[in-house]
């Protein structure tokens, strides 16, 4: 009887893990896919205004593309046959004439895709951010930022250290961050889709590029989505 009550408490406490923790107990991918989930995703990509991805097509032609193509889009991303396109890479100044960055433009249908993923995976890392982390996470702000510091100023701190890695974008390890994702997203097929826009490639002019290192940043599935903390 005392061992079939430890049984009885070891699965009631994996339950109650499993329903603590959504990463554990939902299918994340089915949750991305959701129609909800998707409109979503859509209204946020739609009032981003993006630049057209490698095959040219506008925000604009999106929706009667999609009302004749997504059905079948969808069902690949399920199957996992899927394959996204190649980002268009392109330079852009950075601020304070510090030279120039490389800015990866997915397309529109990879950007619908890519915004329902970090929708239903980026929640499962945000709590793990610092409390001073204002930099594109949901409901904070620079505005946020700024009153914190003035917050520091007004408690007599008078030094402010300025650090950054130079090129860390470029230079991600994809091993290294698949390994940190999976320890929360444990559906297989989000970390196969993930994975396969990490190695996507970039287009630049006609040259196509491969993806061996690094994340394209401008897309929905960019960091700090994915690299919660830097760790």
């Amino acid at each position: 009887m005392a061992d079939s009550t430890k049984t009885d408490l070891k699965q009631v406490t994996a339950a109650r893990r499993r329903s603590m923790d959504p990463a554990l107990s939902d299918d994340l991918m089915g949750r991305a896919l959701a129609p909800e989930n998707l409109r979503k995703a859509w209204h946020q990509v739609k009032a981003n205004h993006g630049a057209p991805g490698v095959d040219g097509m506008t925000i604009e032609e999106f929706p009667a593309f999609a009302r004749e193509h997504w059905p079948s889009i969808r069902q690949a991303v399920r199957d996992e046959t899927y394959q996204p396109s190649p980002v268009r890479r392109t330079e852009i100044p950075q601020r304070h004439g510090q030279g120039k960055r490389w800015l990866g433009i997915p397309t529109v249908v990879d950007r619908v895709i890519q915004q329902a993923i970090a929708q239903v995976v980026g929640p499962l890392f945000d709590p793990e951010f610092s409390a001073s982390s204002f930099g594109l996470r949901p409901g904070r702000s620079a505005h946020q930022a700024v009153k914190q510091i003035q917050s520091y100023i007004q408690a007599g701190f008078k030094v402010a250290v300025d650090m950054d890695l130079a090129k860390f974008f470029d230079r991600v390890n994809h091993d290294a961050v698949m390994a940190r994702v999976a320890r929360k997203v444990r559906d297989k097929a989000v970390l196969r889709l993930i994975g396969k826009y990490l190695r996507a490639g970039g287009l630049v002019g006609e040259s196509l590029q491969p993806t061996a290192t690094g994340v394209p940043q401008g897309s929905p599935l960019s960091p700090p989505t994915i690299l919660p903390n830097g760790r």
